[in-house]
């Protein structure tokens, strides 16, 4: 597993954000999604994440930069994501489904991230 903390900018804002492929979808804290467009949930649903179990019932779509390279991606909004190592909030923790989407590769000895792979195209077979 891999995990790595930067800033992300979304709407204008920097934003703390843990990239961890344990974690197979995105959140977002309440504070962070604040003003961004978000969209009641029809079903209430139950997650487990830092220890604690949280009611999930918005989603946001975002619209980020990750080192300069626009992304999008839908993010569950929590009240609090919890902190990193160093006590510092998460505000955006960047699941394994989304990385796979946007070719992000998490490189844990380096602390930083490979984007080599980040699609200049959608190729779609059917």
């Amino acid at each position: 597993m891999g995990r790595i903390r930067k800033y992300i900018h979304v709407d204008g804002r920097r934003l703390w954000a843990l990239f961890d492929t344990g974690s197979r979808n995105s959140y977002i804290s309440e504070p962070a999604a604040m003003n961004l467009p978000a969209e009641m949930l029809p079903i209430e649903r139950k997650v487990a994440l830092g220890g604690r179990d949280h009611a999930l019932k918005k989603v946001c779509y975002l619209f980020a930069k990750v080192e300069g390279l626009l992304v999008e991606f839908d993010a569950y909004v929590l009240d609090e994501i919890g902190n990193d190592e160093d006590g510092k909030p998460i505000e955006v923790l960047f699941g394994a489904l989304a990385m796979q989407k946007w070719g992000i590769h998490p490189i844990p000895e380096k602390e930083a991230l490979d984007l080599t792979h980040y699609p200049k195209e959608f190729v779609e077979f059917f």
